[in-house]
């Protein structure tokens, strides 16, 4: 068995590059709200290494105000084509305003403008109103740079607790439990 959780999830990660046909980034990000109800979407994992795992958001949008009171996720990558899901559980902080600057900065262009333009999860009244935001922002900053919103940063889920989950037939599933402790990190297997 392997000691280090981020070296597996590293592992599986390149081969899940390799054969998913889409997005093998793709993550379902579970919240809570203060009352502890639940919400669940998908996000992109924007970055990963020992400290734990990022994606990015509007700050105003519902996961992020859930955050804001609940700064607790779960994360579930699904691997299809390799026939494997990672859960990830923990503590949820903010990224730093020069990672979230520089993350920003890659995006490309019209994705920018639409960070700008978008109130996400408020209500809209149609289409037409947000396509209008967008070019008034394309007419705001028209050639230049266009810097990163103020309500626009990204989260880091520190883990606390990693599942691999791998296939077998039968339904004879291995899990491969890793739980942070103050030592490092323990091992162990779960009953599928």
């Amino acid at each position: 068995m392997a000691d280090d959780p981020f070296a597996l999830f590293d592992s599986w990660f390149a081969e899940a590059r390799l054969s998913e046909p889409n997005d093998a980034e793709a993550m379902a990000l579970a919240t809570a709200d203060a009352d502890g109800h639940p919400s669940v979407r998908m996000v992109l994992l924007k970055g990963q290494d020992a400290r734990g795992f990022v994606f990015y958001t509007n700050l105003d949008s519902r996961k992020g105000a859930e955050l804001a009171a609940n700064p607790n996720a779960g994360l579930l990558f699904h691997w299809k084509s390799l026939r494997r899901q990672v859960r990830i559980e923990g503590p949820v902080s903010a990224v730093s305003d020069g990672e979230a600057d520089a993350y920003f900065a890659t995006r490309g262009r019209d994705s920018r403008l639409g960070a700008w333009a978008s109130d996400q999860s408020r209500p809209l009244a149609d289409r037409a109103t947000f396509e209008a935001r967008v070019v008034a922002m394309r007419e705001r900053f028209g050639d230049g740079d266009i810097p990163r919103p103020p309500r626009w940063s990204g989260f880091r889920v520190t883990p606390q607790r990693i599942e691999f989950w791998s296939d077998r037939d039968a339904r004879l599933h291995e899990r491969r439990l890793f739980l942070a402790t103050d030592a490092g990190w323990s091992e162990g297997l779960l009953y599928p």
